[in-house]
């Protein structure tokens, strides 16, 4: 609940304010059986027309003041509570922002939608009844109860007894509703899980006829979700019933106390009994507000879990900032410039992962030279290249890039220098241009042209109806694979990035225009002269020899491990592994 009040006092001047005019709305409910009482004693007993006269235009007028206080504490209670909604809102979406792959992983993004979405609604409404509603109960219990005591004090005992078994009783129900309608949050995590998998492969879902078998998990999942709702549902039908048993069993036991009441204060026996029926209601509006806070309290622990998660990369000691910096200092007082990437005894597992995705990988790769890696499937190409844009952090050695240390850089300063095009193509909707300008907001047309044409994107985007105004589908759907690719390749070199990955990126190329984009990338290097520190480093995964035999050296990746290392004619006569790739690919050419 630390959470929310947090948010709250963020408004808590509309929050005061909703609550000044809740005030006044609660000292006109409470006034009008007194007034109600005054009427009956003091003029329907008497028969004193003018007194019911003068006494009603006072409970009118009561009445009105009322409603008018009411009107304003809905509008600045909504207000406030869409307020609070939209703070924890962005907030949880900037902190996720910050989060480390290992986070975002273990959470889930469907679980994470829920929170930004469902679990912000449950605090939304729990802000919103507690300055509607809860505020309001307590006053009217206090202030009925105290009304009641004066007007007939030898009802003490039987309201006592009334508010103790109602207290027992909302306090029953709150601890019951916890852990149930935490589940329910956690059900609803499911349902989303399940729902977002079927519509992001609803291609592969079709194509191998299993409709079937996602129905009957979405329904298992529906299920599961009903059967939670139904059991804090069944919590609620228990207790709230319950209370009001008790409340008015207390109205009957006063009545049958109050049977030998005075005749002539029969107005205050009717006052008596409109403020315990005031109590009722105001204690199931308990009932219901902690209801609503047991909900809101589940939804803002799975919130605070997203706040706890520490922000990307956050520095771990002392003893590896000493590191880094030696690190650095290694390499700026050598000769030669340092290489642009450089990995020193590598270590790296996943999160819950069985074994290791690298051991001990070593390598450097030079300025303006290309980088080929190779490998069979699961051996570690794609983890090895997230490490260099620092997406996630070793266990134990380091990754280099300029002679520093990956954690001795700013996180955003480094990403700018490196741009990964990887192996799943993403584009957002929009336009061309907008997509292209994701690798630079102000890159100019002619930079995005020649990205695209470096790409070898220029002539397709030329033969769309509005060139790079084209608009472009959610997640490029009405693109071919290739196109994605090659949308994504152009992004990247509109960045104009010190060193480029390319994992797998050029898997939906044919051969003449996966040749030409290498071609091209490699002027962008400086191939060919002397001095190439100025030139781009790229790193190109692929599964095909084809691919990576042009490269100046190529990496063979086996079980996390490097197999091999050198030019393609090395290898060939070096690298089993390899020699079996080629020749797997190419048979007995093994030139």
């Amino acid at each position: 609940m630390r959470l929310i009040f947090h948010y709250v006092r963020r408004h808590w001047g509309m929050a005061l304010t909703a609550a000044g005019f809740l005030l006044v709305e609660t000292i006109g409910d409470l006034l009008q059986p007194t007034l109600m009482s005054m009427i009956v004693d003091r003029g329907v007993v008497r028969r004193d027309v003018g007194t019911v006269l003068r006494w009603g235009m006072v409970m009118l007028a009561v009445a009105v003041v009322g409603a008018g206080a009411a009107a304003m504490r809905n509008i600045y209670a909504s207000r406030a509570s869409q307020l609070i909604g939209r703070d924890i809102r962005s907030d949880t979406y900037r902190k996720v922002m910050s989060l480390g792959f290992d986070d975002i992983d273990r959470l889930q993004p469907s679980a994470i939608i829920t929170r930004i979405t469902n679990d912000v609604v449950q605090i939304q409404n729990f802000a919103q009844g507690l300055m509607r509603i809860m505020l309001k109960a307590p006053i009217t219990c206090v202030g009925a109860i105290a009304l009641i005591v004066m007007q007939i004090p030898e009802q003490t005992p039987t309201v006592a007894v009334i508010l103790a078994i109602a207290a027992v009783l909302i306090w029953a129900n709150m601890h019951v509703s916890f852990p149930r309608f935490l589940a329910v949050q956690r059900a609803l995590d499911r349902l989303g899980i399940v729902s977002r998998e079927f519509l992001r492969s609803i291609r592969v879902v079709k194509a191998f006829v299993m409709e079937h078998e996602e129905r009957a998990r979405f329904g298992a999942a529906s299920r599961q979700f009903a059967d939670a709702n139904v059991a804090a549902t069944r919590v609620n039908a228990t207790y709230g019933p319950l209370i009001n048993l008790s409340v008015n069993l207390g109205i009957v036991a006063m009545l049958w106390l109050s049977r030998a009441q005075d005749a002539a204060h029969i107005g205050a026996l009717m006052a008596s009994m409109n403020y315990m029926t005031q109590v009722l209601f105001a204690l199931n509006r308990v009932s219901m507000i902690v209801n609503s806070a047991t909900r809101a309290s589940a939804s803002a622990s799975r919130i605070q879990e997203i706040f706890d998660c520490p922000a990307e990369f956050a520095e771990r000691g002392g003893a590896h900032a000493r590191r880094s910096r030696n690190d650095a200092t290694a390499a700026s007082s050598g000769r030669c410039p340092p290489p642009a990437v450089e990995f020193r005894d590598v270590t790296f597992a996943y999160e819950q992962a069985g074994a290791p995705a690298l051991r001990g990988v070593s390598f450097a790769m030079d300025h303006g030279s290309t980088l080929g890696i190779i490998g069979p499937t699961g051996s570690g190409k794609s983890t090895l290249v997230s490490l260099i844009p620092r997406l996630y952090d070793p266990q134990s050695g380091s990754v280099l890039i300029d002679g520093r240390n990956l954690r001795d850089w700013d996180v955003d300063e480094l990403r700018v220098r490196i741009a990964l095009v990887s192996q799943k193509p993403t584009l957002f909707t929009g336009t061309v241009a907008s997509n292209l300008r994701w690798g630079d907001p102000a890159a100019s047309d002619a930079a995005i042209r020649r990205a695209a044409r470096l790409a070898c994107a220029s002539e397709f985007v030329d033969a769309l109806p509005d060139g790079y105004d084209a608009r472009v589908g959610q997640g490029g759907v009405n693109l071919s694979g290739g196109q994605k690719q090659r949308l994504n390749l152009a992004r990247a070199l509109v960045r104009g990035p010190r060193v480029l990955i390319l994992d797998d990126c050029t898997s939906a190329l044919d051969a003449v225009t996966e040749h030409d984009v290498l071609a091209n990338l490699r002027s962008l290097t400086g191939g060919g002269t002397t001095d190439r520190r100025d030139g781009m480093g790229v790193v190109v995964i692929s599964q095909r020899i084809a691919t990576v035999r042009t490269c100046d050296r190529i990496i063979v990746m086996d079980d996390g491990r490097i197999a091999g290392i050198g030019t393609h004619d090395d290898l060939m006569q070096s690298c089993a592994l390899y020699q079996a790739i080629a020749k797997s690919q190419i048979g007995g050419d093994r030139s």
